[in-house]
């Protein structure tokens, strides 16, 4: 017999977890969140998203004040690096976040149950915590359990020597030499952290492009602007080995079509070829729930699954693999279960990479839009004629505003530039009101300010910027 009954049982207290367990309380259920990590916040607040941003901004001032800051007349001598400093702000910021979020779970009277989680029945979770079990029942299941790193067949990780993104956030001492497999977002980000530091970073990508999925354009155009802050990428390869040394590694690489192979040294590798669903333990077995073909959970429309009263939400079922998306997704659900219309537009969900200068980008590519067959303008106006990008020191970059050819509706923009992953919200509202380039294009923005940008590029949709 369950110790403890309950309205919802939220299996997972990251992003799309906790956040659905604090909109379910403030509808009135009774909620609990089985955790099994020390902390709340899951992978993105303890060794994701937010991590990875303290060390990204603080690498960024230390390339600024080390090389940026004498262009606005500022003269500063004798730079350093702190690395035991700059981890220290990382892991502050980090207690800060997840300590927030458990003073949220407090003040909305939900119950963290700290311990691993396997659903036995379908209304029952049992919790393993301190060598004992205890079973909740529930009235509706939500396994939120995020995404776990994808491992690389033939490369082990052992998070000193060849790490994982988590240990890629904690390495004890700057490497000489990173590669990094993978030309994702999360390489890019990392490699960049550490190639500011005084690392030489290699990206070794097994398709023709770096990030792909996103606006080509945009692809090209930062392959450049990274290679010129000194990345080196090996396009088209695979790693096939990697064998420790007492100096590091030697990464074994081949093209990926085939053909002779070579020797990478590296002190440190990062493996950053993705993130898998960590469905793995939860007894979705036991229940009968259905998975599709790449390991992630199937649902309906409202987030159910072929099992009534268990439902999915966030990495562990079909769509991007990203905070914003896990959070909007756990407050559908809650509304959904308290009879409210709970709703995600998955047409305009922004995808940003921190990076600097930054990517954003927010719904169809020029490759989607053509395979779709969609006839489209495209307007596009550059950073290098932004007042306020001048005054900043920053001026790589555009925006691309991608509109129907018949209607003016916009759909898609993508930005590379200082500040974009703000810049970009914007354009996710205008898209979520089903808005024209010309309707950007006559809102009165702000000057100087880099989002002029932004009506500058709706302006060159119809062929009329004003300040090009």
């Amino acid at each position: 017999m369950a110790e403890s009954t309950y309205d919802v049982v939220v299996i997972g207290g990251g992003p799309g977890g906790y956040v659905c367990a604090i909109r379910a309380a403030q509808l009135g259920f009774k909620v609990a969140c089985v955790e099994k990590r020390p902390a709340l916040g899951g992978t993105c607040l303890n060794v994701g998203c937010i991590p990875s941003k303290a060390l990204l901004t603080a690498s960024e001032k230390f390339e600024e004040a080390k090389h940026g800051l004498a262009k606005f007349g500022v003269k500063v001598g004798g730079v350093e690096l702190d690395l035991p400093g700059m981890m220290k702000h990382k892991d502050e910021v980090v207690k800060s976040n997840t300590g927030g979020v458990e003073f949220l779970f407090k003040k909305n009277k939900i119950d963290w149950i700290k311990g691993a989680g396997t659903i036995v029945a379908k209304d029952t979770v049992s919790v393993d915590a301190n060598g004992g079990t205890t079973l909740k029942a529930t009235k509706a299941i939500i396994i939120a359990t995020g995404s776990e790193v994808t491992p690389l067949p033939g490369i082990e990780i052992d998070e000193e020597k060849i790490v994982s993104s988590t240990g890629a956030l904690a390495l004890a001492e700057v490497p000489k030499r990173l590669v990094v497999i993978g030309g994702g977002v999360i390489g890019l980000e990392l490699g960049s952290v550490w190639g500011r530091l005084g690392a030489q970073v290699t990206v070794v990508e097994f398709l023709d492009r770096i990030l792909p999925g996103m606006d080509g354009e945009v692809s090209k155009q930062m392959q450049r602007i990274l290679a010129k802050q000194g990345m080196t990428f090996k396009l088209g390869a695979k790693v096939t080995g990697a064998k420790t040394t007492n100096t590091g590694v030697a990464l074994t690489v081949e093209p990926a079509k085939g053909g002779d192979a070579e020797t990478l040294e590296a002190d440190a590798v990062l493996v950053a070829i993705g993130r898998r669903p960590h469905t793995q333990g939860l007894g979705l077995e036991n229940v009968g729930v259905e998975m599709d073909p790449r390991g992630r959970v199937k649902i309906d429309h409202h987030f159910q699954t072929n099992v009534p009263g268990i439902y999915a939400i966030g990495d562990v079922v079909e769509g991007p693999m990203l905070a914003h998306k896990a959070e909007d997704e756990g407050v559908a659900l809650a509304e959904i279960l308290a009879g409210q219309a709970g709703h995600v537009n998955y047409d305009v969900i922004p995808g940003v990479v921190y990076t600097w200068p930054e990517v954003a980008s927010v719904g169809k590519g020029e490759e989607d839009l053509k395979a779709a067959g969609i006839a489209y303008k495209a307007g596009k106006f550059p950073f290098t004629a932004n007042g306020r990008a001048r005054a900043i020191n920053s001026t790589e970059g555009f925006v691309k505003i991608l509109a129907d050819a018949r209607t003016d509706k916009v759909l898609g923009v993508h930005m590379i530039g200082p500040n974009v992953s703000e810049m970009v919200a914007e354009l996710a509202l205008a898209m979520e009101f089903g808005a024209s380039s010309e309707d950007i294009a006559r809102t009165c923005h702000a000057h100087p300010t880099l989002s002029e940008v932004t009506k500058e590029a709706a302006l060159a949709v119809d062929g009329r910027p004003l300040h090009m």
